[in-house]
């Protein structure tokens, strides 16, 4: 089968951060956290009590009420995300194209929050008192559903419920259906939007959260010795993707090449990674293979550095392993000490970063990292943005069940 390059085109940003791209980007870069107190329910006597909730998105500003009632945030924010990209993009779908264009979203846990409601609901109120709009609102294909119906696309329409993993599937998924000729063209990228008490306190009694309830903004801290755990957050992560010539014949600006993708499995624990690391050794290796480079080509790693104290030092040691010496020459931060942990559309949102890293020669900074922890002793851009040159990158996603996804992408060059 012919492989052909793949190339970015057009991205999309609401996060916690600010809902656009220049917004976000701007933020991450100064090193701001959009992680604060939980404002959209009272969680007054709850373990956790923080969060990284969207600010400045209103449901009003982009939907008219009949289409806002049949699609709850997650998928609002997908849509958003991807409106922004196919702007960016300029890429239009036509009756002549449209069979050749597809839509791969990746999402954790879809409508959580309408699941709780419509399950109070029938509680209270009974069986005919559930909204004809719960399923349809509920079900994780939504996004990917909701983007296709309003753009027009008639190719491949998937969702993948990989856990925190879920975003970088999608783009890697979406890759190969244009690599190997498919697509032309694939609109990409993770969503999530389950903040709610459900969904803080299920996490919560896994111990896998940080409860500096009083320190929001000093809460997600990767790589540090006093790290307990992750933020959850919200939002999503959209990119288009093309075949390069498709690109090209339409003028269009490049902002990355996807080059590789990897995916394995840990078999080995619900939640943990195994402590040697070793299923993120492999994913990492396959998509460097994938890639057709060497471990010394990447010059910046976009790290799933989730702020638990597992996480970190596996995902040290798996680096480590991969990369050899080399691995203390690397950049590598983790911009979830910023935006916390979105889950499914973690992979969506850090794949965009890593090519905005790319494109603008910028490693973003890991806040909050004031005394790394002793087996985390490698360079985590501490703090403050650092202007380097960055041909090569890699995004990395670990998810519970043990399932990982890893992206590379590189700067593009004609």
């Amino acid at each position: 089968m012919t492989s052909r390059r793949v190339v970015i085109t057009g991205t999309g940003l609401v996060t916690p951060l600010g809902t656009g791209v220049a917004k976000t980007w701007k933020n991450i870069c100064a090193g701001v956290s959009g992680i604060d107190r939980v404002t959209r329910y009272d969680s007054t006597g709850d373990p956790v009590q923080i969060a990284a909730e969207i600010k400045d998105f209103s449901t009003e500003d982009h939907f008219d009420k009949k289409a806002a009632k049949q699609m709850k945030l997650f998928v609002q924010y997908a849509l958003v995300a991807t409106r922004m990209a196919l702007k960016e993009s300029g890429l239009k779908i036509t009756d002549d194209n449209c069979g050749k264009v597809g839509v791969i979203t990746g999402c954790g846990m879809g409508g959580l929050p309408t699941i709780t409601r419509q399950h109070e609901t029938y509680l209270n109120k009974g069986a005919k008192k559930i909204s004809p709009f719960f399923i349809p609102t509920a079900i994780p294909n939504m996004p990917s559903g909701h983007i296709s119906m309003e753009i027009g696309s008639k190719g491949p329409n998937l969702t993948l419920t990989t856990a925190c993993a879920a975003g970088t599937h999608a783009v890697g998924e979406a890759y190969r259906h244009i690599k190997y000729g498919m697509s032309e063209a694939m609109i990409a990228g993770g969503t999530e939007g389950v903040i709610c008490p459900l969904g803080l306190n299920g996490f919560a009694a896994m111990k896998a959260l940080s409860k500096r309830n009083d320190s929001p903004t000093e809460a997600s801290r990767p790589f540090d010795k006093d790290r307990d755990g992750f933020v959850m957050s919200e939002g999503s992560g959209i990119m288009i993707l093309e075949e390069l010539e498709h690109a090209r014949a339409r003028g269009a600006q490049i902002c990355a090449e996807v080059i590789g993708y990897g995916l394995s499995s840990d078999a080995y624990h619900i939640a943990a990674p195994p402590e040697d690391g070793e299923g993120a050794v492999r994913c990492m290796r396959f998509a460097l293979e994938d890639a057709g480079i060497n471990p010394e080509d990447i010059d910046y790693i976009n790290a799933h550095g989730t702020s638990t104290p597992l996480n970190d030092h596996c995902e040290t040691l798996a680096i480590k392993t991969v990369f050899g010496d080399h691995a203390y020459k690397l950049a590598i931060s983790s911009t979830k000490s910023m935006i916390g942990h979105m889950l499914g559309a973690a992979g969506g949102v850090e794949s965009v970063f890593l090519a905005l890293s790319i494109r603008d020669q910028i490693a973003p900074p890991t806040i909050n990292l004031h005394e790394p922890s002793p087996e985390c002793d490698l360079d985590y851009v501490a703090n403050t943005a650092r202007n380097m040159d960055i041909k090569y990158g890699l995004s990395n996603s670990f998810g519970f069940g043990g399932t990982n996804g890893v992206v590379v992408l590189r700067r593009f060059d004609d």
